[in-house]
């Protein structure tokens, strides 16, 4: 295996890591074990985006001066910014891409249909114990961690055809759904929230998403480059 493909495979599973990350996060309250987690973890202060940056740099001052009450305070937080309890009129930064994308900010719309197709062209689909709609954040974020796994292991393979679809996959996912949705949740999320940690894992995950739409931009027009050399 060539250090090309050594040193993608070791990127793309720190993406899938990232991902996979994010979207428990999105998904449940944080609890004594991801708390554990979150307290280990190092939060890079220089990423290269700067929503990225100041994300990492919110939620580690909060955790490094947070007290016992910390996991009530989240819990109590998660509802407030994800559900609407305690928000004049129940508003929240609902994390459904029908309700950023849909007229009437409704739930299971065209973009649940549409990302539901998506998971299905790849064989997948969601669990039996997952009661909310396949266009929640943490699904499409698991989606994209999944896809991310695949092309490692293409990669691992010397599968470079299968690992340029893919990730022409995840970008066309970024650009069709994520990027097309999300920054308008992560204001949301900079007004509903009352701790720092949900205002800057809303940071985190724009920054994130951002700086993932530039690398897969880079990572397909080498490949194309590499083509037309070829040629």
């Amino acid at each position: 295996m060539s250090n090309e493909f050594s040193e993608l495979i070791e990127l793309t599973r720190g993406r899938a890591a990232t991902y996979s990350f994010l979207s428990s996060l999105f998904r449940l309250e944080v609890d004594e074990d991801m708390l554990a987690t979150l307290k280990a973890m190092p939060f890079p202060a220089h990423t290269g985006n700067a929503d990225a940056d100041e994300g990492n740099r919110l939620i580690c001052t909060y955790l490094s001066t947070c007290d016992s009450r910390v996991l009530t305070e989240l819990a109590v937080d998660y509802v407030r910014t994800f559900i609407g309890a305690g928000n004049d009129g129940y508003s929240a930064a609902y994390p459904f891409e029908s309700v950023y994308t849909s007229p009437k900010r409704l739930m299971m719309q065209d973009a649940r249909d549409e990302v539901l197709a998506v998971y299905r062209a790849f064989g997948l689909d969601k669990r039996e114990s997952w009661k909310e709609g396949e266009d929640h954040i943490s699904c499409e974020f698991e989606f994209m961690q999944v896809l991310c796994e695949r092309i490692a292991a293409a990669l691992e393979e010397g599968d470079e055809a299968e690992a340029v679809r893919l990730l022409t996959a995840q970008r066309n996912f970024l650009d069709d759904h994520l990027c097309a949705w999300f920054p308008m949740m992560y204001l949301d999320m900079q007004r509903f929230p009352r701790t720092d940690f949900y205002r800057g894992l809303g940071k985190l995950a724009n920054g994130f998403l951002s700086n993932e739409r530039q690398l897969l931009d880079e990572l397909l027009e080498d490949d194309e480059a590499a083509e037309e050399a070829a040629a």
